[in-house]
């Protein structure tokens, strides 16, 4: 029988982080019961979000739909102790990978100077299985080249002139939603807060399933959490790709 690779603690010594993704309930679908603990422990964590998710419910036009979202996310990131949220307003959608979208997320990491960043899948496809969304794609992966561009002073010089100077103290980029994992931080502790979290997605999630929103919303965060664990120990678990830099 082959032996299951196990998944490495996340590193724990650092102070800030900043995520970036590209929608509302991003980060709920991915890694928020981690974020609960680290807010927890007295770490800063700070959400960029690249759209406001306007597209994201068929019944609600864009113009209200993205105030709603927004609020939602607010809310939702409150419940795991997140108090900095911050839109960079590309089209939900429609996000293009390019210089436009690496320097938007480059300047929020000068502004948050985080070591760690995380951010979602930016592969083509969920673990083989299903179709990747063009923004996640986008997004993650302008972020991963971003974490280097935020420290050279000659990539986006324009931002040093806004008094946005080099960073060149991101440690490491961890990936949620990676169907190649390797590290990892135990669920238990901040799993309860990532249901509360994700429930406050309320109109996206009522909009998406026909199924009850708590347990529709428990029973994936548990059935992820839980799959997760014959890899760490037994122990419940929210993983990551983890990339040094």
């Amino acid at each position: 029988m082959t032996e299951i690779a196990q998944l490495n603690p996340m590193p724990e010594d650092w102070q800030r982080a900043l995520a970036v993704v590209a929608h509302p309930d991003d980060l709920e679908y991915g890694c928020s019961a981690a974020i609960a603990q680290w807010t927890d422990g007295g770490r800063d964590v700070a959400y960029v979000l690249a759209t406001r998710g306007e597209a994201g419910i068929d019944t609600l036009e864009p113009d209200k739909c993205g105030p709603l979202r927004e609020q939602e996310q607010r809310a939702s990131a409150a419940v795991v102790g997140v108090a900095t949220v911050e839109f960079l307003d590309h089209k939900d959608g429609v996000v293009e990978y390019g210089t436009a979208l690496r320097r938007d997320i480059a300047a929020a990491i000068r502004r948050h100077r985080p070591e760690l960043v995380i951010t979602l899948n930016h592969r083509d496809t969920w673990g083989g299985v299903a179709w990747n969304t063009p923004d996640h794609v986008a997004v993650g992966r302008a972020t991963l080249d971003a974490a280097a561009d935020a420290g050279n002073r000659w990539i986006f010089p324009e931002l040093t002139e806004q008094g946005l100077e080099p960073w060149n103290g991101v440690r490491w980029v961890a990936v949620a939603g990676s169907s190649t994992p390797t590290h990892a931080v135990e669920a238990t502790a901040g799993l309860e807060r990532a249901v509360h979290s994700l429930l406050e997605h309320r109109s996206y999630i009522e909009a998406l399933t026909t199924e009850d929103p708590e347990t529709y919303v428990r029973g994936f965060l548990t059935g992820n959490a839980e799959a997760a664990a014959a890899r760490f120990g037994g122990r419940p678990a929210v993983t990551f790709e983890l990339f040094s830099r």
